[in-house]
């Protein structure tokens, strides 16, 4: 038997066919159009799992269950989507529609908890009952996992970890609030810290790597390894407050694994160097097994396997 993952964007929906070994069987990506209306969307969707399927030469009846990660706010029991920030859902029963045009159980979660599971299922903490996941890109995400099923809340949209406050009264988060985690610990963030240290020191080798206009994530770090005391500043203080959150998620849920991904993630061990040392000074479980925190290992794939595992 086979599962169907797909991971929805606002740029490109993706489907892959996954069998019981978590493994990717096939894939296929189509671009997602900005002009449909919800119902189209799902519609979409569902003709791209036909289109996977049917590359691969696999019939359909051998597909057990389809999973969608989804941008936003679901309720998984319900198979409804209740909001999305980019795409025109709302309390929209893609259940339904979908099975009009694939007849499948259908499964839906949202897409950072999707990318949590796929790690757990076959990635950095797939030998784990109980692990999390967070991801540094524009925004920070999160998933929860607890023996092997996304923790959401009962209103299913727990897991928000990007938006616990570490600074009060702090820098102004998009969700409203101020002083959130993912105002300091995203890549926008980190961006936006790069761009004032490099206002800040004009004489900053973070010049020379680019203009004011096109500082990446990236900046900061590069110049810090070429030597440069303004870029070891911005690093320390992301590093630092990554740490802090990170720690929070440490002393409340005390997971096994805690993997990272993410744009962010990609500076790898020289990440982790820094931000372990911070974390375990910070913890609470000094004196007990604790958690390891690693970079995540699945990539973009996390998401399709994750949302995939959704009906397993």
């Amino acid at each position: 038997m086979y599962y169907i993952g797909i991971d929805l964007g606002g740029t490109n929906m993706k489907a892959a066919l996954v069998n019981e070994a978590c493994e990717i069987v096939a894939k296929k990506s189509i671009p997602t159009v900005a002009e449909h209306s919800a119902e189209e969307l799902v519609r979409d969707m569902a003709h791209l799992s036909l289109d996977v399927v049917a590359e691969a030469g696999v019939a359909a009846a051998d597909v057990k269950a389809v999973g969608i990660g989804i941008p936003g706010s679901v309720n998984s029991e319900a198979g409804v989507i209740i909001y999305t920030c980019n795409l025109p859902f709302r309390n929209t029963n893609i259940r339904k529609i979908f099975r009009e045009v694939f007849d499948v159980p259908v499964f839906i979660g949202n897409d950072a908890d999707c990318a949590a599971l796929g790690e757990a299922f076959a990635g950095a903490s797939k030998d784990c009952r109980h692990s999390m996941m967070i991801t540094l890109g524009t925004g920070v995400g999160g998933g929860i996992i607890i023996d092997k099923k996304i923790y959401s809340g009962f209103n299913g949209i727990g897991g928000e970890l990007g938006h616990m406050v570490i600074v009060y009264d702090g820098a102004p988060c998009g969700c409203g609030r101020k002083g959130c985690w993912e105002a300091y610990s995203s890549a926008t963030g980190l961006i936006r810290m790069t761009g004032e240290a490099m206002d800040a020191h004009p004489e900053s080798l973070m010049w020379k790597l680019c203009s004011r206009d096109n500082v990446s994530g990236k900046t900061a770090f590069q110049a810090e390894a070429k030597g440069d005391a303004a870029a070891a500043e911005v690093v320390d203080k992301y590093v630092s407050y990554l740490a802090c959150g990170i720690s929070n998620i440490i002393n409340i849920f005390q997971p096994e694994v805690l993997c990272i991904g993410g744009g962010v993630s990609k500076e790898g061990d020289n990440l982790l160097k820094r931000l372990v040392p911070k974390v375990e000074k910070e913890c609470y479980n000094r004196d007990v097994e604790k958690t390891r925190i690693c970079i995540a290992t699945l990539g973009n794939d996390a998401g399709l396997i994750g949302a995939a595992m959704l009906g397993s």
